[in-house]
């Protein structure tokens, strides 16, 4: 991560690659940095949560109550912004789902189902390095109705029903996590141990939960209610659910019959109504409707057992099923085949295939076809006829009611070896038995002269249409030849794109294709192919007609803020995304509206003007692309020494709260400016303090001469806040000749200025990758039971069970030595110094430290730079007793830091040790400072500190000795670097 540091170079900064016993060595100018820092997330929840928790892959799993509010919360860090979009397993955090969008970083799902558990992944962009993507589990818990139902053996059929039979009842449910049965006989609870005439299983290969009780060989007092009761134990306060059933020596499965046959058949327009009649079944069984396939139709009545379609049309066809159901036996089931006549009548004419022959040849055999769209087709009947004469079997002339090389239900008549005297009009006949539909009939006129193979082409000129976007269009396939002239089908030639009008092929009757309202995605070739149907029965005849949609240029940008000093070169460039036709055919800029005279760019080059900005060339510039189809244009909004860009509020801030006197309350903002380069230079800002859309607070912020650099966090308190209230705040940079916009954020009131490990983002701090394992959060009522009492703390510093505490584990597997970092946020200060010098931070914060094994903690100041460097601060070692004991020290950063803890394992597993309610605040700490240590101290803890696998040892005489050398290359390097500054 880099920083920006303000020195006295804005252009580079020079470091010295040396070595202090040869010399300096090298200076390198390196380019001073932005202040970016890469996306960071975490996954918080603030819905209705009924336990968080980790697995052992270290991912949370978030169980909620099926139909509670799903709240996820991704807490995102970086600088600028990151960008935040939500995306889930096998699928998108689709918007139906929720009610705030998916790239907000609150994801909201109310009414959660268990369709929407699984895997969240939210990932958080900024453009700065590679994006940051956590995810979390979401487990939704929920606790169906049981459904029982009551079978007998299949050997019993034959006798009564339920006298000395073996009766099953199944109870099934839904659930997660998986349920827990129990068997009720009235109120008494049913123990297959305590009675010899039950027997209670789990049967295989069944869907969901089950358990079966098995009664054997009925008794008198198996005739009783029945109770399945079904549990989750409490999990998310789900409450128990339960079913009963009342077995009597009447119970019997439902029986039914139909009012009309199998099938019905009948016109479009009638209405038909159909009788499901319940004939047996105790309990009285529910009958209800279905169609297959698809839903009922929308005009489909239900009035008991009766269903009633009006005014039926062709689409309304289909299979209608009937179920009755009383939780006895199998449903009964009965099905209706409805049959809605049609009157799409097709012919073909198919020459002797076994020759590959395309035209009707005498000595040669001819099939005739005739094909109606009908369910069923057993239900059409076809009749044939030669000059209004009807056809019977012949040598000649066979007849075939359903042809096997044809569409089913398809008929035909096969002339064979075709003679003179079979030249004739040959008529098909359909008609529908029963009904009032008229019958439906086609005629073939077989001739050498009438029958003859078609010949398709496409217009010339035609081959490839142009379109403006918008308008209308006509692709045009001809049969110029050929009888009979069969339609003409049209479909897109890439096979996964479908026409227009959303089917995968379209008939013509004329060949004529007509588009209206062409858009760009309908341009592409289109495949023109003579139907197989009404006609010759033949190799296909097909042609392509090219569609071309034309538009004017889309240019990028359509707008942009352009803002620059006076007297500056400006760059205005116009890129050209796509053009239909690509051929550009002018290219102008404007300035305020009038025409910019300058030689004809080159249209084969990207737009672009370039210019020296002066205050009299200020203003709205426009470069506008044309083609045959239309004008585009590029609009750039020019200012000088005018109007600066927005600031950028940086909104991660470490503890950005303050508590002052009476109730109050300060916070630190902070933000960085966008090119302040760019325009005149900024002496200030606008600070607007607003509550409920009113002022109360509108002043000045002055910098003091001080200039806004690139990348550098600027500062300023917003005091006399009411605790606990939430205020809007807006930033407007000032220059000596305009104010810039308006940006706003909300500022909060938190109470996380000391961090007491109470929210599970605790409060920042993150896990060191580079250690051997990670802190621990807990709390008294997390910790496990078989722990050990003779080390780690009972509860939190304040003593509350509830309240959290980080903490590193000493049992199994850790060993000896091991270590684990616990890092703060960053506190990102710059090297700028205070009236009496660097600004100081004091941090303070509880440890308990109580076992035999007791090993380390040590604390750390980590000083961010090109190569970060750890200081030690503080130390402890060993068993400091059963309390919480306080700890503070001063730091005195030189630019961005933060505290690291490190715990370190000791000689055995009564070593956990802890800390809690951490501090790091801006100021020297008060109550009884700790001496303050020399330089040289601080560098002999840093420098003379040794590990080895018994104790830590701080060896003196090295230390001292290591200090003179520190010291002395500290030296070195500072006259190193004003060498390097002078040459860079």
């Amino acid at each position: 991560m880099w920083f920006s540091l303000p020195l006295c170079l804005s252009v580079c900064i020079c470091v010295c690659l040396h070595d202090y016993m040869l010399g300096c060595g090298v200076c390198v100018c390196v380019s001073m940095p932005s202040f970016t820092a890469p996306a960071n997330a975490q996954i918080v929840h603030s819905g209705a949560a009924c336990n968080v928790k980790d697995d052992n892959m270290s991912e949370r799993i978030y169980t909620i109550k099926e139909g509670d509010t799903l709240v996820l919360q991704c807490i995102v860090k970086g600088h600028p912004r990151p960008q935040v979009r939500w995306t889930k397993t096998a699928g998108s955090a689709s918007d139906k789902f929720q009610e705030t969008s998916i790239y907000n970083e609150t994801l909201r799902i109310e009414g959660i189902q268990r369709v929407q558990g699984g895997r969240y992944y939210c990932k958080a962009d900024n453009g700065v390095g590679v994006a940051a993507i956590k995810s979390i589990r979401v487990d939704v818990q929920y606790l169906d109705i049981p459904v029982l139902t009551v079978h007998q053996t299949i050997s019993d059929v034959r006798g009564s029903y339920y006298q000395e039979k073996t009766v099953f009842l199944r109870c099934t449910v839904n659930s997660n996590p998986p349920a827990r049965f129990i068997w009720k006989r009235g109120d008494m609870l049913i123990e297959q141990s305590k009675d010899n005439g039950v027997d209670i299983y789990e049967p295989l290969y069944t869907q969901g939960e089950t358990k079966v009780l098995k009664l054997k060989n009925l008794r008198p007092k198996d005739f009783a209610d029945y109770t399945c009761q079904v549990s989750v134990r409490n999990v998310c306060n789900i409450k128990d659910k339960s079913v009963t059933f009342r077995l009597t020596n009447a119970t019997s499965p439902p029986m039914i019959r139909l009012s009309v046959n199998d099938t019905v058949v009948v016109d479009p327009g009638q209405d038909v109504r159909i009788t499901c009649e319940v004939t047996a079944g105790f309990p009285l069984p529910i009958v209800t409707w279905s169609r297959y396939p698809g839903p009922l139709p929308l005009s489909a009545q239900v009035r008991g057992e009766s269903l009633i379609l009006r005014a039926v049309t062709p689409a309304d066809a289909g299979f209608y099923n009937c179920t009755a159901v009383n939780n006895v036996g199998n449903p009964a089931r009965k099905n209706v085949n409805l049959v809605v006549r049609s009157n799409n009548l097709t012919f073909q004419i198919t020459p002797d295939s076994n020759k590959d022959s395309e035209t009707i040849q005498m000595g040669r055999d001819l099939k005739l076809s005739c094909h109606v769209d009908a369910t069923p087709q057993d239900k059409v009947n076809y009749t044939w006829y030669k000059n209004g004469a009807p056809v019977f079997n012949s040598d000649s002339l066979i007849l075939l009611r359903s042809d096997p090389d044809m569409a089913p239900g398809t008929s035909s008549l096969e002339i064979v070896d075709m003679k003179f005297r079979d030249l004739a009009t040959y008529s098909c006949m359909a008609s529908f038995s029963g009904s009032t539909v008229r019958e439906l009939r086609v005629d073939v006129n077989i001739s050498q002269n009438s029958v003859s193979p078609p010949v398709l082409t496409v217009p010339p000129g035609r081959q490839a249409v142009s379109v403006r976007e918008g308008g209308n269009a006509e692709l045009v396939c001809l049969v110029v030849d050929g009888k009979p002239r069969p339609p003409i089908l049209w479909s897109r030639t890439e096979k996964d794109l479908l026409m227009p009008s959303g089917k995968p092929t379209v008939e013509t009757p004329d060949g004529r294709l007509r588009l209206k309202n062409v858009s760009r995605d309908m341009m592409g070739a289109y495949r023109c192919q003579t139907a197989p149907y009404n006609g010759l029965n033949i190799k296909r005849r097909e042609a392509q007609v090219q569609l071309n949609v034309q538009y004017p240029p889309i240019l990028d940008p359509v707008f942009q803020d352009v803002r620059s000093r006076n007297y500056q070169m400006v760059t205005l460039r116009c890129t050209i995304l796509r053009s239909n036709p690509p051929r550009l055919t002018d290219i102008r800029w404007f300035r305020n509206g009038d025409f910019i005279r300058m030689p004809m760019p080159d249209l084969k080059e990207t737009p672009e003007l370039k210019f020296k900005l002066e205050p009299t060339n200020n203003g709205s510039y426009e470069c506008r692309v044309s083609n045959t189809e239309g004008t585009s244009a590029c609009t750039f909004n020019v200012s000088g020494e005018s109007q600066p860009y927005n600031a950028e509020f940086y909104f991660d801030t470490p503890n950005p709260v303050r508590i002052l006197k009476g109730n109050n309350y300060s916070y630190n903002l902070q933000w960085t400016q966008k090119e302040p380069d760019a325009t005149d230079r900024i002496i200030g800002y606008w600070i607007n303090v607003r509550k409920n859309k009113q002022n109360l607070l509108s002043k000045q912020i002055d910098l003091k001469g001080k200039t806004p650099e690139k990348g550098v966090l600027m500062s300023y308190a917003v005091s006399d806040l009411k605790i606990p209230l939430s205020y809007e705040v807006r930033l407007a940079p000032i220059t000596t000749y305009s104010t810039g916009d308006y940006v706003s954020r909300i500022i909060q009131y938190s109470e996380h200025h000391v961090c007491g490990f109470e929210d599970e983002r605790i409060c920042g701090f993150s896990q060191d990758r580079s250690d051997i394992f990670d802190w621990t959060r807990q709390n008294h009522l997390t910790q496990n039971p078989k722990r050990s009492a003779n080390t780690g703390p009972d509860t939190d510093r304040s003593g509350t069970k509830e309240g959290y505490y980080m903490y590193i584990e000493a049992s199994r597997p850790r060993t000896q030595g091991d270590k684990a970092l616990l890092l703060s946020p960053l506190f990102n200060i710059t090297s700028s110094k205070g009236p009496k010098g660097r600004v100081p931070y004091c941090v303070s914060f509880y440890y308990h430290m109580k076992g035999k094994h007791i090993g380390t903690l040590n604390v750390y100041l980590r000083v961010r730079s090109i190569a970060s460097v750890d200081r030690a601060m503080w130390t402890k070692s060993g068993h400091q007793g059963p309390d919480w004991k306080k700890a503070f020290f001063d730091v005195t950063p030189s630019g961005p830091f933060q505290i690291v803890f490190e715990g370190i394992r000791g000689s055995g597993f009564e070593g956990d040790i802890a800390i809690d309610d951490v501090s790091i605040t801006r100021g020297e700490c008060k109550g009884g400072n700790p001496t303050r240590k020399s330089v040289s101290e601080a560098v002999s803890v840093h420098v003379s500190v040794w590990r080895d696998s018994n104790s830590l040892q701080v060896r003196e005489d090295i230390a001292r000795e290591e200090v003179k050398n520190t010291v002395f290359k500290i030296i070195y390097i500072y006259i190193c670097s004003f060498a390097c500054i002078c040459v860079c």
